[in-house]
């Protein structure tokens, strides 16, 4: 099981090595896209194994859980792992027109592909303490993706990012520290069984907080979500769409993770908690977007506001609510990635994001409108769209307990974030162009357009198949939820004869 497993982690590690050798010629950017084609393949062979085997495990080095490095995959880590690949791949391809050959030099594909390298590892570990060590890969290759480039503007958004994940980071090794005091295991499956039995649970509920303030940070939930829309819209739209897509995710995952499996002792007073910053973080992020006018800050503070569902189906913790946060993290990866694409041509085309400063591109890129509202339909949860279902199963989930009040909430920020999405086709797409010009996709050299509209195309593809087809995305989503809420299988492939 060790190279089904390891084979999706190394793959990105050794891209970044060959990427970064290879960064003086010009085809070392092919490198980076021939990487991510293998990382799906694996992916996608994991995936398979999972599907036909249950939950698989393997202790790298030859140590037996719990004392040796666990990896592992279920059907929550699995799907994580390939809509990662799909994410990658469809951004190294766009990377191809949008980065500069002086980004390609100081290093930016070896950069990348440590940032998936160390989102893979996040969704595979098995270890609190290799978590810890995945969060570090990814913010280091983050924060050098962000301030790539050295521009005024990336320095201070790099310099909030990094500065509030620092806090969390330590904040997530204090808590580490703690959790291993009270039961000297930092083994995923073997804190599930002894947690439990720790004789202070007062002191493991108060663990448990600092984990999910921790983990909340990274996911960008309210309070604890300023650091994103202060830093997503500085850097390149390839960098923007890989951080829109995947890394507030990786703390979503660990949420869930940490929340089904470990810290279920109190779950009337955690989970309460989460249903309230689930509230708060629709409701401040949609506001936050319906503020704004540029189109990379609308879209970062709809990065915020869609966390808040993710956590609202954790909160809830019922079958459908759960399915419905799984379905919603594989929709939500798509879509936003998309539309952080989307932004780079209109860029491209018509000069700007500013709304004020654009206009015009239904007319001359007719195209590139359609392409548009896929995602911007799905992320608003038009039907029958991948949004519609994974808001009408969250939607469904709370009204099956009586969750009257967070039913409500989640229908009227689906209500808010059609008019943010509207204030987008509208200005940047429908009204006329304020400066008189005809933004074109010609303005676009004819060898650029290619790996720009391919991978958005792509990805509305995805969004519309999931959308006219999601009952076996339901039903997985549906299985994962049940292997969360039921961690047997997951702790038996873990530590098998050693529990």
């Amino acid at each position: 099981m060790s190279w089904y497993l390891a084979t999706p982690l190394a793959l990105p590690f050794l891209t970044a090595v060959i990427a970064f050798l290879a960064r003086h010629f010009a085809a070392g950017r092919w490198i980076s896209v021939f990487g991510n084609v293998l990382l799906l393949l694996a992916a996608t062979v994991l995936m398979a194994r999972v599907r036909g085997e249950g939950v698989i495990a393997a202790q790298m080095g030859g140590w037996r859980a719990p004392f040796g490095i666990t990896l592992v995959a279920d059907y929550l880590g699995a799907v994580m792992v390939v809509i990662t690949a799909i994410t990658a791949l469809a951004v190294s391809i766009y990377a191809l027109a949008d980065i500069s050959e002086r980004k390609e030099y100081l290093g930016y594909h070896a950069l990348f592909n440590l940032l998936i390298g160390g989102v893979t590892g996040a969704f595979l570990t098995g270890d609190l303490f290799n978590l810890y060590v995945w969060f570090e890969v990814m913010l280091i290759s983050s924060f050098g993706l962000l301030i790539l480039g050295g521009g005024k503007a990336q320095i201070d958004g790099g310099v909030k990012y990094v500065t509030l994940n620092l806090v969390s980071t330590i904040l997530f090794l204090s808590g580490i520290g703690l959790l291993y005091g009270l039961t000297g295991t930092l083994n995923m499956a073997d804190l599930s069984r002894v947690v439990p039995e720790v004789e202070n649970q007062g002191l493991v509920t108060v663990v448990a907080v600092m984990f999910m303030i921790a983990f909340g940070v990274k996911a960008a939930v309210f309070p604890l979500f300023f650091w994103l829309p202060a830093s997503y819209h500085t850097p390149a739209f390839a960098v923007s769409a890989v951080f829109a897509g995947l890394l507030t995710k990786v703390g979503v995952y660990a949420l869930i993770r940490m929340f089904t499996l470990v810290f279920i002792g109190d779950v009337a007073f955690t989970h309460t908690i989460l249903l309230w910053v689930a509230a708060f973080t629709m409701v401040t992020g949609v506001l936050g977007a319906a503020a704004q006018n540029d189109i990379r800050k609308i879209l970062s503070f709809h990065i915020v506001s869609q966390i808040g569902y993710m956590i609202m189906g954790l909160a809830l913790l019922t079958p459908l609510a759960l399915a419905g946060a799984v379905f919603y993290l594989v929709h939500h990866i798509i879509v936003k990635a998309n539309l952080f694409l989307i932004a780079g041509v209109v860029e491209r085309a018509a000069g700007s994001t500013e709304l004020g400063r654009v206009g015009g591109l239904y007319q001359s890129a007719p195209w590139l409108a359609v392409l548009f509202l896929i995602p911007a339909f799905s992320l608003a949860g038009f039907p029958p769209l991948s949004g519609f279902w994974a808001k009408y199963v969250l939607v469904a989930a709370a009204l099956e307990i009586e969750g009257w009040i967070i039913a409500g909430v989640a229908l009227l920020v689906g209500l808010l974030t059609i008019y943010s999405m509207t204030k987008i086709w509208t200005e940047a797409f429908w009204k006329t162009h304020p400066d008189g010009i005809n933004p074109t996709l010609n303005r676009i050299g004819p060898g650029d357009r290619r790996p720009l509209l391919y991978p958005i195309a792509g990805l509305a593809v995805m969004t519309l198949v999931i959308g006219f087809f999601p009952e076996p995305f339901v039903g997985f989503a549906e299985t994962a939820a049940t292997q969360l809420l039921d961690p047997a299988q997951y702790i038996d492939a873990v530590l098998g004869g050693t529990g």
